[in-house]
């Protein structure tokens, strides 16, 4: 638990470094503008598809019936929106994910390398191929899971519950792999994965409920549905720096981790490099 709460400390305080920050706007640039012309393109067409199918629906009619006695002008008008929002939201997590993964976190992980561990040995890790399809087939699999589960999110506290949990085991699969994949061979890494499973589960599912916090504004109510294109910055910008943290303390946790995995094996020709050198 040490290693736990000593690797989520310094991951917050890595944050407020100006290179830290800086890679941050790399991912967070890029996938307003795709979200940003995705919305321009395909808000109206989506929205106006989604409220024709609740108004052609023919079980739905009572309950339009229902509302409208009870003075609710409209509420496909105001449902649609919302629909479209939840099928968009987890499109836009997945990609500020994998635009983190695959621009942010080498960089993040290099940056802890250095502060921390600079004589720490690096071993021929995983390749490009290999990470990529490590994160494609985790990412399927978090898709199947989101589709399977989409049906219980009706269900009120599920929705704040099963999109997180989701989103953290993704976390744990992509983050961890990634922080250890320039520094320890397949041997290391599963056996850190091994020994540390229930403490990296629990990291990626405090993460998942941390990139869940702006879902749960973002679904709060049709304000936001109307103010949709002008939050779009703002929440990407929060999902980014979210799982910019989740890189950093994986990376402090898992290259401490590879340090002790490797101190426990006598493997210490290098001593002081796997031992920690601390910035103030």
């Amino acid at each position: 638990m040490s290693l736990l709460m000593d690797s989520f400390w310094r991951a917050v305080v890595y944050c407020l470094l100006p290179r830290v920050i800086l890679l941050s706007l790399l991912p967070l640039l890029l996938i307003t503008l795709l979200t940003g012309l995705g919305a321009w393109l395909l808000w109206a067409p989506a929205v106006a598809w989604v409220q024709a199918i609740l108004e052609g629906t023919h079980w739905l009619a009572s309950l339009w019936a229902w509302l409208g006695q009870w003075g609710v002008a409209g509420p496909s008008g105001l449902l649609a929106p919302l629909l479209v929002v939840l099928v968009v939201l987890p499109l836009i997590v997945l990609a500020s994910v994998l635009a983190v993964s695959l621009l942010a976190t080498p960089a993040l992980v290099r940056v802890v390398a250095e502060k921390r561990f600079s004589g720490l040995q690096r071993k021929p890790g995983a390749s490009l191929p290999v990470s990529l399809a490590w994160a494609l087939g985790s990412t399927l699999a978090a898709l199947a899971a989101m589709l399977v589960s989409m049906p219980l999110w009706l269900i009120p506290p599920l929705v704040l519950i099963l999109p997180p949990l989701i989103w953290g085991w993704l976390n744990y699969r992509i983050m961890a792999f990634d922080a250890l994949s320039e520094h320890a061979n397949k041997d290391e890494r599963q056996e850190i994965f091994q020994r540390h499973r229930w403490q990296l589960l629990v990291m990626g599912v405090l993460c998942g409920f941390l990139g869940a916090a702006p879902g749960v504004v973002w679904i709060s109510g049709v304000v936001f549905a109307a103010a949709f294109l002008i939050l779009i910055p703002l929440a990407i910008w929060i999902y980014t720096l979210v799982f910019v943290f989740s890189s950093l303390w994986f990376a402090h946790f898992c290259l401490a981790a590879l340090g002790q995995l490797r101190r426990q094996r006598g493997e210490s020709a290098s001593a002081s490099g796997d031992m920690i050198q601390e910035q103030p």
